[in-house]
């Protein structure tokens, strides 16, 4: 139940697959949909998002970059309240491929499928209950975009009627993107079976949805309300992790001394210690187990993983990863530090400033 309204069961299928190419070194070591955002994997945000959908009967698609760490994250669902399959693609061959592999997990049942990569602020729920209620054979969400050539995009008419949907597009006839989510009958396998590779090797989801539209079927769509966000670049990342901190409410589960000082909306998990003179200011979440030493500050929009330890230095508006050590005399700033990361700083050598992506296991000394 929802609300007091009985939702239609329906399926959902997270994509989690892709190179992660613009990600790396980060995506060597994991799928960037496992990289943090306000110390939580992008991916189960989408996951919590369909579990409020009432979508509890889900399938992960796996790509070919350690899939083993998603199997020992998400186990079978039941920890996240939902139950999960496990379907595995392996080489990217695109979005259309992917869902394609789905057949026989889906049956006869309408799913929703969202990429595990993309975040949008509020969730799905509302969309899915339009669509069951509905009878389209599919429903695309839609948002407006500064870079629409960079996505699939959305071509109306005089009317306002969706006609055309164009991947990547070097003029785009609208500024209006597909976002990674997608309603859909199980009619839209019959319209993937027809599809040819693209140019990039792959079978566009794209194309499968304007077969929908040329074979007469109903396509819906909606606009986002609020933001959507593709998780694909170190930019973009960080961007999200500002976003979903700027709704952050402030909670200390940890120990913060005398003398530390917590400015703004703060979480603090249990188990980490601030110690006295160190400044905190938020929108920050802190993770469990961790250390933040004496005259550390640590500044707006940033996340600290579990088991970090801070030792000296100024951090703003980055994401550190679990099981890092910092110890520096200056700034780390718009930064990703992957897990197990340690960073020293040379004493001789004293710059304003630092801005890094670093992958899992790395060593720097500055």
């Amino acid at each position: 139940m929802t609300d007091g309204v009985e939702v239609q069961c329906v399926k959902g299928i997270i994509l989690h697959g892709g190179a992660g190419i613009r990600l790396r070194p980060l995506t060597h070591t994991g799928p960037k949909q496992l990289i943090p955002v306000a110390n939580k994997p992008i991916s189960q945000y989408v996951l919590e998002s369909l579990r409020e959908a009432d979508v509890r009967d889900i399938a992960i698609v796996l790509g070919d970059i350690h899939p083993e760490k998603v199997r020992e994250y998400y186990g079978d669902g039941s920890g996240f309240g939902v139950k999960i399959s496990y379907i595995s693609q392996g080489e990217p061959l695109g979005i259309a491929h992917a869902v394609g592999l789905c057949r026989e997990f889906v049956g006869d049942q309408s799913f929703v499928v969202h990429l595990g990569d993309d975040l949008i602020k509020g969730g799905v729920k509302k969309y899915a209950q339009e669509f069951v209620d509905s009878d389209y054979d599919g429903m695309v969400l839609l948002c407006r975009v500064k870079e629409p050539h960079r996505f699939g995009v959305a071509e109306f008419d005089t009317s306002g009627k969706l006609v055309r949907l164009i991947e990547k597009p070097k003029e785009p006839p609208s500024a209006y993107a597909l976002s990674g989510v997608y309603f859909f009958k199980p009619i839209i396998f019959d319209m993937i079976d027809k599809l040819k590779p693209s140019w990039r090797s792959e079978l566009e989801i794209t194309e499968a949805i304007q077969l929908l539209l040329e074979n007469g079927k109903s396509l819906g769509h909606r606009f986002v309300d609020g933001w959507w966000k593709d998780t694909g670049t170190p930019e973009n990342i960080l961007e999200s992790n500002r976003l979903v901190l700027d709704e952050l409410k402030s909670e200390i589960l940890g120990v913060v001394e005398d003398d530390a000082s917590i400015q703004g909306r703060v979480y603090v998990g249990a188990g980490t210690v601030v110690k006295h003179g160190a400044v905190i200011r938020g929108p920050a979440s802190i993770g469990k187990d961790s250390i933040v030493e004496a005259n550390v500050y640590i500044g707006p929009y940033t996340s600290m993983g579990n088991h970090v330890i801070i030792k000296r230095g100024e951090i703003e508006n980055s994401i550190i990863m679990d099981n890092c050590q910092i110890e520096i005399d200056n700034k780390i700033t718009d930064s990703l530090i992957g897990p197990c990361s340690e960073i020293i700083e040379n004493n001789n050598h004293k710059p304003r400033g630092h801005r890094l992506v670093i992958g899992e296991r790395s060593k720097i000394t500055l």
